[in-house]
């Protein structure tokens, strides 16, 4: 006769099964996440992220088309234009990039770039124009040809307050 004793301990933890029903509900989730990830990687933009694809990660550019730069630049009263960027107005390029639709619709806020680079650069010449620059860079094959086109997308003239809206 064996007692309980003698014979070892199992290792093996004792699990609760899940239910059928309880089978079938996840196998429904994943099929309906797995779903949504198909439609998105098929339809799907950046809004539908996680189920849509970055599309700056997904896909990729012709790489002979051009590349744009947006950039915030200032005129002063001799013509000399100086770089409103960066450590010049505290605002990194991918924040002024974020709000061109805001400075289109509201280029007056070109101005308040002009009075963050005044009060950083006291001794600076004093600036008439605030202009936002799409500078469009060529390419061949991917790389830079050197040439390069800038056209004025917003302009804010300091002095009496009037802007233009430049075509891009």
């Amino acid at each position: 006769m064996q007692s309980s004793l003698d014979t070892p301990p199992s290792t093996e933890p004792e699990g609760l099964g899940l239910s059928p029903a309880g089978r079938r509900g996840r196998l429904g989730a994943v099929v309906v996440i797995l779903a949504l990830l198909l439609a998105g990687t098929v339809w799907g933009d950046d809004d539908a992220f996680p189920f849509g694809p970055f599309r700056m990660y997904s896909t990729r550019n012709d790489p002979n088309t051009p590349v744009i730069s947006t950039r915030a630049v200032g005129l002063t009263a001799a013509g000399e234009e100086v770089r409103l960027s960066g450590g010049q107005v505290g605002l990194r390029r991918a924040e002024f990039e974020g709000q061109i639709n805001r400075l289109r619709e509201h280029p007056e806020l070109l101005g308040l770039i002009a009075d963050a680079y005044a009060e950083s650069n006291p001794a600076a010449p004093e600036l008439v124009t605030v202009q936002m620059v799409h500078r469009k860079f060529e390419l061949a094959d991917g790389k830079p040809t050197g040439d390069y086109t800038d056209t004025v997308v917003v302009e804010f003239d300091l002095e009496d307050g009037t802007s233009e809206d430049g075509a891009s």
